[in-house]
């Protein structure tokens, strides 16, 4: 028969020091909550900056201009999908990846962040670039194909970081391909200078010099190397925002010598409706429609 020492209310071994060091634990996360630093409110705070709602540049006369906030947008290939199944699928725009060490950023972001495919197709912080001279064009000049322009992310929290990209190395290239690397910088450069490109290979030359139109699809291009932006959906990243895909500066071509989905970009401005925030969402006229439907059938 087994005989009982101590009754429920005898503390033993170092119980005092417990007792503080609880108290303490205790008082340390109660300043951090009433300062805002915790892990979780400052995670919470960082995705209210970055997502915050952006208001992208109508294009009065359908063209891009110097100065224009505009929206990236990837769009999905329904003929590729069905031939060459990826992961995942749908549109995707040109986003900042900034990695953790960005949670601790109040202000604005500081540090250079990387680049991601994110399919959020909203206008907001992280998504909404200026096109930015660098040639001496001034603010509200026609954007022309084969012109050099800088990306620049919107202001605000985002700060003034500039997409740029640099022939790969072994140390360094992107994660996911090891092709070129695509990130956002502080400091502008050559590295900095992109231009658009008429689409359809047989027609760009007659097409150089000319205005960019806004809300077609074209290629994006490094001015350095000589490489298209790229998404590429079979290479996927864990961000702070959940999956998204690795983007990339590197040519795809067909057997057509043309370039491929993952090169094709929609330069997505605002829509004047008020219920509609981009032109990509705008509801196609019903002659287009009739014809799309036509060469389906």
């Amino acid at each position: 028969m087994s005989v009982r020492t101590f009754n429920p209310s005898v503390r033993i071994g170092n119980w005092n020091e417990d007792v503080f060091l609880d108290e303490g634990l205790l008082k340390d996360f109660l300043e951090k909550r009433e300062k805002g630093e915790l892990l979780l409110q400052k995670s919470s705070n960082f995705k209210k900056n970055v997502l915050q709602k952006a208001e992208l540049s109508i294009s009065k006369d359908g063209f891009l201009h110097i100065g224009d906030v505009v929206m990236l947008l990837n769009p999905e290939n329904s003929e590729q999908s069905l031939s060459n199944p990826s992961p995942v699928h749908g549109n995707y725009t040109l986003s900042a990846n900034p990695d953790e060490s960005a949670l601790h950023c109040k202000s604005h972001l500081t540090a250079q962040c990387g680049v991601s495919g994110s399919s959020n197709v909203k206008p907001c912080a992280r998504n909404a670039f200026i096109i930015t001279s660098v040639d001496g064009s001034e603010h509200g000049e026609p954007l022309h194909y084969g012109q050099n322009f800088a990306l620049r992310i919107a202001d605000g929290f985002m700060g003034h970081l500039y997409l740029t990209s640099d022939q790969k190395t072994f140390l360094k290239s992107s994660k996911k391909s090891h092709l070129q690397e695509v990130s956002l910088t502080d400091q502008p450069s050559y590295e900095t200078c992109w231009q658009f490109v008429y689409l359809d290979p047989q027609m760009r030359m007659e097409h150089e010099g000319f205005p960019v139109p806004a809300n077609t699809k074209l290629l994006i291009v490094h001015s350095k190397t000589n490489r298209c932006l790229a998404v590429l959906r079979k290479y996927i990243l864990w961000t702070l925002f959940g999956k998204e895909c690795e983007v990339t500066a590197h040519t795809y071509l067909n057997g057509h010598k043309a370039e491929e989905n993952e090169n094709h970009w929609n330069i997505v401005t605002g829509n004047p409706s008020d219920d509609i925030n981009t032109m990509f969402d705008r509801p196609k006229p019903p002659n287009e429609e009739m014809n799309e439907n036509k060469c389906v059938n």
